[in-house]
């Protein structure tokens, strides 16, 4: 019989590698000259970092199209199938079909409005006041966001 892939046991071990691996991409976004004049990069890379890992990742340290489904339902905003795919090839460019993290940072940095952005700040809203807004929130401003 073949060998299952071993996956690694426990939640906190599987972390602490991911951990250590987006913390090194987090420098060399920290060291990106393209980024140089975004402010507080820092608490925003940390912010990114742990919003990444919030996602069920699959077995590669990716976010693959299971895991924006259970996100996108956890947020009350269930997508189709297509819909899935298709915030997954707006932020991959179409390349992949599983969101890395520096294509996610990428995004979340990007000047581009991508779903996945929205629903981030979307969620970071939502756990600030932790109240569930009745009504429609008010119309933002793209240029008032922070």
């Amino acid at each position: 019989a073949m060998a299952a892939p071993r996956r690694p046991s426990g939640g906190g071990l599987r972390r602490a590698p991911q951990d250590g691996r987006l913390e090194e991409i987090n420098k060399e976004f920290l060291c990106d000259p393209k980024f140089s004049n975004e402010k507080d990069l820092g608490e925003k890379l940390a912010v990114f970092k742990e919003k990444y890992m919030e996602f069920d990742l699959n077995n590669q340290g990716e976010i693959d199209l299971m895991s924006v489904k259970r996100m996108m339902e956890k947020l009350g905003a269930p997508k189709t199938h297509l819909e899935l795919k298709k915030m997954i090839s707006e932020v991959t460019g179409g390349v992949s079909d599983t969101i890395s993290y520096q294509d996610f940072v990428n995004v979340m940095l990007g000047k581009r409005s991508a779903v996945l952005k929205l629903v981030m700040m979307f969620e970071g809203k939502a756990n600030e006041s932790n109240l569930k807004p009745s009504g429609p929130p008010p119309e933002r401003d793209i240029a008032s966001l922070p």
